[in-house]
């Protein structure tokens, strides 16, 4: 079996730099680096990648297509499939994310495998928030989650022609 070859990048974007890691063709992290880094050019599908997300940011994406290897237990990755249904510009609470599971007691263990999600904004955590509404925590920072909920928000709004 050969091992993939695994490549890296650090890119701007307006949350700061974000660390982009493949694994072949396939994403396999994108997490916020909040220490000064230097910059590293994406390149093959991390250039893609950087592209796809730099159109997020800009608001005329809605969605992202990018073949994804998120690592994780059986759990985590069907918390994070579930994550993937949430359509953009909507949210839902970490009990209805217990619930779409089968089973609103594994709540905890749904929010612990929502905060462990290694591809953030492209499995998009960031649209589960708290029953009240609240933002409640996110691994990239509230500021982040609260960044990206209100531009996902703007961009769902009716463009005038």
């Amino acid at each position: 079996m050969e091992i993939p070859t695994i490549h890296s990048a650090i890119i701007e974007s307006p949350l700061g730099r974000i660390l982009l890691e493949a694994k072949g063709d396939l994403l396999s992290k994108l997490h916020f680096v909040d220490e000064q880094t230097e910059l590293v050019a994406p390149r093959g599908m991390l250039s893609e990648t950087a592209t796809q997300l730099g159109e997020y940011f800009a608001g005329v994406r809605t969605s992202f297509e990018i073949p994804l290897l998120p690592e994780g237990t059986h759990f985590q990755r069907n918390v994070w499939e579930e994550l993937q249904k949430i359509p953009f510009s909507q949210t839902i609470s970490y009990e209805m994310l217990a619930k779409r599971l089968g089973d609103v007691k594994v709540i905890r263990a749904a929010a612990t495998a929502n905060g462990k999600n290694p591809l953030c904004i492209i499995i998009p955590c960031h649209r589960v928030i708290g029953k009240d509404g609240s933002l409640a925590g996110y691994s990239g920072g509230v500021w982040r989650k609260k960044f990206l909920l209100e531009l996902e928000q703007r961009s769902f709004q009716p463009k005038l022609l």
